[in-house]
């Protein structure tokens, strides 16, 4: 274990407290207080204690408390728990309420061609990510792909979604008859 100063020990604090991400394990966390202890006078033998005397050894005593915290699962890791790819081809595409979204699936796409013949890539990458999240919330598999694809195309990307769109839109689909009752 490391070290922070005497203060803290365990790998995933840092030296505040904070704590740092450990992936897929229960969050543990150790502190470590030092309580320093002067002894008294009569426990010296009676001797007066000079100016000096305060740098002596001291007596130190360690208490260790340790917090344990378990990661709470959000609503897609309920619903993809037995699922790994799926969850991971849905986590950076889809829209947790695109109902929010003030704009459709086709005003997207055209603002994305838009911005591909401007040659403004980054701004067409965007709006052809909102296209797709927007596709995936009307089910759309072949816009879903096509947006996807373009994305990869103009920078280059990994988009899991490409995969097996099918699965993660079915997936997306329950989901959002879950949580979208209206």
């Amino acid at each position: 274990m490391k070290k922070n100063r005497g203060i803290l020990e365990r790998s995933n604090v840092n030296l505040y407290g904070i704590t740092k991400k450990v992936a897929n394990k229960p969050l543990k966390l150790t502190l470590i207080f030092k309580i320093i202890k002067h002894k008294s006078r009569a426990q010296k033998g009676g001797k007066s204690v000079g100016l000096l005397d305060f740098f002596k050894k001291r007596e130190r005593k360690e208490v260790e408390i340790v917090i344990e915290q378990n990661k709470q699962l959000t609503e897609l890791e309920q619903l993809c728990k037995d699922d790994r790819e799926t969850y991971e081809a849905l986590l950076n595409t889809m829209f947790l309420d695109p109902r929010k979204i003030g704009i459709s699936m086709k005003e997207a796409a055209e603002n994305a061609k838009k911005f591909e013949k401007e040659k403004d890539l980054t701004k067409a990458k965007v709006w052809y990510q909102i296209a797709g999240g927007l596709a995936i919330y009307e089910g759309d598999i072949e816009k879903v792909v096509e947006y996807f694809s373009k994305c990869e195309k103009l920078f280059g990307g990994n988009y899991p979604i490409l995969k097996n769109p099918e699965k993660a839109i079915a997936k997306a689909r329950e989901f959002y008859e879950k949580f979208l009752k209206s």
